[in-house]
């Protein structure tokens, strides 16, 4: 969430107010408004643009807040394991494109990416053209729409792939949970590429070379991903534990008795969970 109104709407999705929506924000047949559209000259591999890949990663803070838009409150979610919603979905393009979203990076319509009003920034979805059965998986980093009749807003490459280009079109939105079986190694494979076990970390924090793995909005959130990051990987992380830091709670794993072990391990939670961690040193 931007710290004022106006910046948090140039950044988000197409919206209409009813009665009370901008003149310049006229509905088109498609599912855009007349200042916004495609672009002038699109790429020619949309069809190649690779599906977004879900991985971990941490709650953006700031748009994990409540917030009110178009005199409608929201409350975001910090996780949306088992989320599924049925509705109708727009897209926007070149009004918005290189502007920020509500995650902070900018926009890019060619991109696959979406807007939704509460589902985590960022997350993962897989959105369902109801009519013709395509699909798509997507990577959540905006806020919108704010139309009280649509639940989602693609960017213009996930439209072109749904086919919803020329219009409002029904979806099917699926929250993707990226330790979930469907996108985590099996067991077998774990123990395969598991690294060597490594002395667990005393009770308390001892000074050394640790990856921080996440953080996190809330402290049930940071407890349950540690937990199921430890399921995981098992004696492959030492001593994987939440620290609270300001709003936020990080999750970390250490100390590593060397940084070239802790570049293992790194390089292991990629390969096996698509957790992108990074080094701190105490």
């Amino acid at each position: 969430m931007f710290s004022s109104f106006a910046s948090l709407l140039a950044g988000c999705a197409v919206f209409d107010t009813g009665g009370d929506r901008p003149a310049s924000a006229s509905r088109t047949k498609g599912g855009y408004y007349l200042d916004d559209g495609p672009g002038d000259n699109p790429p020619g591999n949309l069809a190649d643009i690779p599906d977004a890949v879900p991985k971990v990663e941490p709650l953006s803070s700031g748009a994990s807040r409540p917030y009110t838009a178009m005199g409608r409150n929201y409350v975001p979610m910090t996780d949306a394991r088992g989320f599924r919603q049925e509705g109708l979905a727009s897209w926007y393009g070149r009004r918005y494109h290189g502007k920020p979203t509500s995650s902070g990076e900018p926009y890019d319509m060619y991109a696959m990416s979406c807007a939704h009003p509460t589902l985590p920034i960022p997350s993962y979805v897989r959105v369902t053209n109801t009519n013709n059965g395509r699909s798509v998986v997507l990577r959540v980093n905006d806020r919108g729409p704010f139309h009280p009749e649509r639940i989602i807003d693609l960017s213009y490459t996930a439209a072109w792939k749904l086919d919803i280009l020329r219009g409002v079109t029904p979806v099917r939105v699926e929250a993707i949970d990226p330790l979930a079986p469907s996108y985590a190694p099996t067991p077998a494979t774990l123990v395969a590429t598991a690294l060597p076990p490594l002395q667990p970390a005393a009770e308390a924090v001892p000074p050394g070379t640790y990856l921080q793995l996440g953080a996190f909005a809330s402290l049930d959130g940071a407890r349950e991903f540690a937990e199921r990051v430890s399921q995981r990987m098992g004696d492959a992380l030492p001593g994987i534990r939440h620290l609270r830091a300001g709003e936020l709670v990080k999750v970390q794993a250490g100390p590593f008795a060397s940084l070239a072990l802790a570049d293992q391990a790194a390089e292991a939670l990629v390969r096996e969970l698509g957790i992108q961690s990074f080094k701190v040193a105490r």
